[in-house]
């Protein structure tokens, strides 16, 4: 069975949720420096209501990066690829966090261009049939 996924302003009601973002890089996205990436991503995950617990981070010799920020509701990861002018941005939570307003942020506080936004029911409500 495939799973049941949402495109942008589709969202599921409640429950396990991952929504992702990709988007442009552009000249004034600030995903170069990793500790003002954190410092933004910190920022919107705020916002949406949720709670930075740890952070991990890796800088590729490309210019790459990969932020991941275990939250209490669960996890953001960002992932660039310089190369390409992409951004990935994967937020999965259990509903108790607003991950529409922490994308919004991170869209907004990134300079990001062309966000496409989407949502995953996960858990229970992605493996339960429709009737």
């Amino acid at each position: 069975m495939p799973a049941k996924s949402l495109l942008s302003g589709q969202r599921p009601m409640a429950g396990k949720l991952l929504c992702t973002v990709d988007a442009v890089l552009t000249p004034a996205s600030p995903v170069t420096d990793i500790a003002e990436l954190t410092a933004l991503a910190t920022t919107a995950v705020t916002a949406g209501h949720g709670n930075v617990l740890s952070t991990s981070q890796a800088v590729f010799p490309n210019g790459a990066v990969t932020l991941v920020l275990i939250l209490a509701e669960s996890h953001l990861a960002i992932h660039t690829w310089p190369e390409e002018n992409l951004i990935a941005i994967d937020l999965f939570s259990c509903g108790s966090i607003d991950a529409g307003r922490v994308a919004a942020e991170l869209t907004r506080l990134l300079r990001l261009d062309a966000a496409q936004v989407r949502w995953l029911a996960r858990g229970e409500a992605a493996v339960t049939p429709q009737r």
